[in-house]
């Protein structure tokens, strides 16, 4: 007679055992043989040598797919007990390649238009990419999604989020509190879709042991970043000398993407956008990918979309007036 005590404190205990421990049963169904008990985040075998190394090999293997996955269904979780061969599974449930990530409570994240389909596929090509377009096309979500599908999938040990931390119209002196207190309004969209991804105890795990760093652009200074998934968001208010100060952080086993939306430039007027710079001239570098997005992409509100379109063609109004108001200058220069 052989016990064996394994702890599920790497996983959703909820997740594994399922509702009314639906998948609790499926387990004691295929070990019939095992007098199996759970007790709070513990699972305790008793039984034949044999029986109880076959049980521990497949909670093994449920166990890794839900810190990969966060979800498991009820008939993933048979086919995993049930499969003889010990092959390796799959990262994502086999039925559905477009998902990127399982979240809390199941929650199913997926890469939804072509160009954040791409994303994934250019990113898992290349070790940099420079995902552009317009608000709303779900650049920083779909680049989250694939940092924590790397993290949970062991690909990487860390993940770094970092966006400038320019005003957008109002001034960070005026905001109330300490420095962070002041940084995180910025830093405020990727917390969100953190929070869509992983359950919020994991994270705060996470965030308290710097698994999961977030900081604003000119924190990442002087840093050589390796082993991780690092994404610069919001990259059009980085400049010239910020990209490259970024750029040059990238370490041997490291993966980059950078996003950014050429129309939303919050530079002050005196200054140039890096990002500008960047995409023309590292554009046939050998493992640096590029996406363009566009409306066709915008995954909020049906108006956005319209609304991108409405300010697209204002702005093609006010170059045409500018270069216009050129020529007639340049005319009367002449003269």
């Amino acid at each position: 007679m052989t016990e064996a005590i394994i702890n599920l404190e790497t996983v959703n205990p909820i997740e594994f055992f399922g509702i009314n421990n639906n998948k609790f049963e499926i387990l004691k169904r295929k070990f019939p043989l095992l007098k199996i008990l759970s007790r709070g985040s513990q699972i305790k075998l008793s039984g034949q040598p044999d029986e109880v190394s076959a049980a521990q090999g497949k909670i093994g293997q449920v166990i890794s797919y839900l810190e990969r996955n966060g979800h498991l269904s009820e008939n993933y979780f048979s086919k995993i007990l049930g499969d003889e061969e010990g092959g390796e599974l799959a990262t994502e449930d086999p039925t559905n390649n477009d998902i990127l990530v399982f979240g809390p409570n199941g929650k199913v994240i997926k890469a939804k238009t072509a160009n954040q389909k791409l994303m994934a596929n250019v990113s898992e090509k290349n070790d940099v990419l420079f995902a552009i377009g317009p608000a709303g096309t779900g650049k920083t979500y779909t680049a989250v999604a694939l940092a924590v599908r790397a993290l949970k999938n062991k690909a990487v040990r860390k993940i770094i989020l970092t966006r400038p931390a320019v005003e957008a119209g109002e001034s960070l002196g005026f905001l109330p509190g300490d420095l962070k207190e002041k940084i995180d309004p910025y830093l405020r969209p990727l917390y969100d879709a953190l929070d869509d991804m992983i359950p919020s105890d994991k994270l705060n795990y996470y965030m308290a042991n710097r698994i999961i760093e977030i900081a604003p652009l000119a924190y990442m200074r002087g840093r050589t970043l390796d082993n991780a998934f690092i994404i610069l968001d919001e990259a059009q208010n980085a400049t010239d000398l910020q990209l490259k100060m970024f750029l040059t952080r990238i370490g041997p086993s490291a993966k980059a993407i950078i996003t950014g939306d050429l129309t939303q430039i919050d530079l002050p007027k005196n200054q140039k956008s890096g990002l500008i710079k960047a995409t023309k001239i590292l554009r046939n570098i050998e493992g640096i990918g590029y996406v363009q997005l566009d409306e066709a992409d915008v995954v909020r509100h049906r108006l956005v979309k319209h609304i991108i379109k409405a300010y697209d063609k204002d702005q093609e109004k006010d170059m045409e007036k500018e270069e216009k108001n050129k020529e007639e200058f340049s005319k009367l220069n002449k003269a």
